[in-house]
């Protein structure tokens, strides 16, 4: 039985962990052949290209060496992003932080989208996944100021492209993930539980996500099976931004 992504070939960013090399795993499982692209040299995928996704030079040439290699692009997922641990309030946040996390989540999305989207136009359409968050749609008093600005703007950029290429073929979507179990996260209960307590309790699942789920979303929003979708806010959090107040203990 034929993948949800067969015969098509897809350039997935930040792929050597967590939801990127996840997702990268996922699609070839599902026919795809995968480009994964990082700044790490152990990306997941047919062919591991390292690349500095902030850098325009850099981008250009990786989607000139996916298309040579395998003659065309159709799926995009834009998802390489850096949440550092000087990110923090507005009081306290530099402005070289600040701009070091505008260029690799915010600025790297919109290379990517504007050097690899007319490969999908040629192609015939395709879809677009940019990584937003949840953060994207609502606040927190834990704040990471430049990586919540840098998440809004990949909302509204996806929103936007979605529905200027509607009519041209190419879908164009932000995934928005809650808290997930992640190396960092992971660290972060390590370092502060009290800290981490604080994200967990706001969960209605009572629980963080897993990347597989993640990626899940990002293979139906992929896929052909989500030829009516564009232009949306993908929210995968557990219902943590639809919450007012969550369950006590067991259901």
């Amino acid at each position: 039985m034929a993948g949800r992504l067969a015969g098509k070939v897809c350039v997935v960013t930040g792929a050597a962990s967590g939801i990127g090399a996840a997702a990268a795993a996922l699609f070839g499982r599902e026919g795809a052949s995968v480009a994964g692209v990082d700044l790490a040299p152990d990306a997941v995928g047919d062919v591991a290209l390292q690349a500095d996704v902030s850098d325009e030079d850099a981008v250009r040439d990786v989607y000139r060496q996916v298309r040579e290699r395998f003659g065309r692009i159709d799926v995009l997922f834009n998802n390489a992003g850096i949440s550092p641990s000087d990110d923090v309030s507005v009081l306290d946040t530099s402005l070289e932080a600040w701009q070091r996390v505008q260029d690799v989540n915010l600025r790297s999305v919109f290379l990517c989208c504007k050097h690899g989207i007319p490969h999908l136009l040629e192609a015939g359409g395709g879809s677009v996944v940019n990584t937003a968050s949840f953060v994207a749609v609502m606040g927190a008093a834990t704040s990471q100021i430049s990586y919540t600005a840098s998440k809004g703007g990949v909302l509204a950029l996806s929103r936007e492209l979605g529905v200027e290429f509607a009519r041209r073929g190419v879908r164009v979507n932000a995934l928005c993930p809650g808290p997930v179990s992640t190396p960092l996260l992971q660290e972060l209960f390590a370092k502060d539980p009290e800290k981490a307590a604080r994200r967990l309790v706001h969960i209605p699942m009572g629980r963080f996500g897993e990347v597989e789920e993640i990626a899940a979303a990002v293979l139906f929003l992929a896929s052909d099976e989500a030829s009516y979708v564009t232009a949306q806010t993908f929210l995968v959090d557990g219902g943590l931004a639809s919450a007012y107040v969550t369950p006590l203990g067991d259901a």
